[in-house]
């Protein structure tokens, strides 16, 4: 099948790009201990953030240029107080490849009262972090007594009809690396998803040790000891590595960003909440986008800008070069 896309979504090392992730906002209701200290970081300044209208047309030229995947994310986007009609609008895009898919990655705690209209306005599935089952330890780690309502939100999303749910938890030496088998096992017996994640330098403490991350090498050797697991063939340019759980149809997945990078097949463009777009996560250059909304510019300019953005892109995000910088802004800024 001939591929659609413009060429403009091509970067210089031939990776085609078909996911937007685009943050809805930097603010967020936990206060995760890998992500930011306990009193916060310093907000957006609200007149930056991008409107409605200005990040939908955003979206819409992505699409026309053949961008078939759109991710929600955070900070905290089920903050935002417009995300059921940020959804509609988005979900009601085409392109050459049709419409776009749309996901959200969540805390979970706004889920029980917004999934359902969620979904009506066509979100189709969402992954939801959760690093712990343990009361206590997941007050500590986020900072707030919620894994109750966390529960409920991903019992709600399932409820709605989204599929498939998938759970999100970064593994951590010491903190929660003793619960990889239970997580696992929660998400198998109620046929949810479970994904493991590396975790990476993104903090805005700036207080990331490798020492202290689990590798995905080191997870596969818990989860080894109770089931047999079988890697699925290509991936393609999803993150997670994928294995089937004593054949399927549960599964498990690890996204060994740090020790496994996947930078060769990565497919993802990220728009920030105050409209900087970023050709990867890692990058410490950014093309301005609210300036050309905020501008007479024509949807042309911005498709030219979004091409030369991706013409930025690295090979790879270089953890491991001695010269690697941590990105300036924190990971609720930039947007999952």
């Amino acid at each position: 099948m001939n591929d659609k896309r413009h060429p403009g979504l091509t970067d210089r090392f031939g990776r085609v790009h078909r996911d937007l992730r685009i943050s809805l906002t930097d603010r967020c209701s936990l206060r995760c201990t890998y992500c930011m200290p306990a009193d916060g970081v310093p907000w957006l300044a609200r007149e930056t953030m991008l409107s409605t209208d200005e990040l939908v047309r955003i979206a819409r030229v992505a699409v026309e240029m053949g961008i078939d995947e759109i991710r929600l994310t955070g900070g905290e986007p089920l903050l935002r107080p417009d995300v059921v009609d940020v959804v509609d609008r988005l979900a009601h895009l085409s392109g050459p490849l049709g419409r776009p898919e749309i996901s959200l990655t969540t805390n979970g705690l706004r889920l029980p009262s917004l999934a359902d209209a969620l979904h009506d306005a066509g979100l189709t599935r969402v992954n939801v972090s959760l690093d712990t089952l343990r009361r206590d330890r997941f007050h500590e780690l986020t900072r707030r007594d919620k894994l109750t309502e966390t529960l409920a939100g991903i019992e709600a999303a399932h409820a709605s009809g989204m599929k498939p749910i998938k759970i999100n938890a970064v593994a951590m030496r010491g903190v929660n690396d003793d619960e990889i088998v239970d997580l696992t096992r929660f998400c198998v017996e109620r046929g949810y998803q479970m994904r493991f994640i590396e975790q990476m330098p993104l903090d805005a403490g700036h207080t990331w040790d490798r020492q202290q991350m689990v590798t995905g090498e080191e997870i596969l050797a818990q989860l080894t000891e109770h089931w047999t697991l079988t890697e699925r063939g290509d991936r393609g340019a999803a993150p997670a590595q994928v294995w089937d759980i004593d054949g399927g149809p549960a599964s498990v997945g690890v996204i060994a960003s740090v020790t496994a990078p996947f930078c060769g097949t990565c497919d993802r463009v990220r728009l920030t909440a105050d409209g900087q777009l970023r050709a990867c996560l890692f990058a410490r250059k950014e093309s301005d986008l609210r300036a050309l909304v905020r501008s007479d510019a024509t949807d042309e300019d911005l498709a030219a800008a979004i091409a030369a953005c991706l013409q930025l892109k690295q090979p790879g995000h270089d953890i491991d070069d001695p010269g690697f910088l941590q990105p300036d802004r924190p990971m609720s800024a930039i947007g999952g």
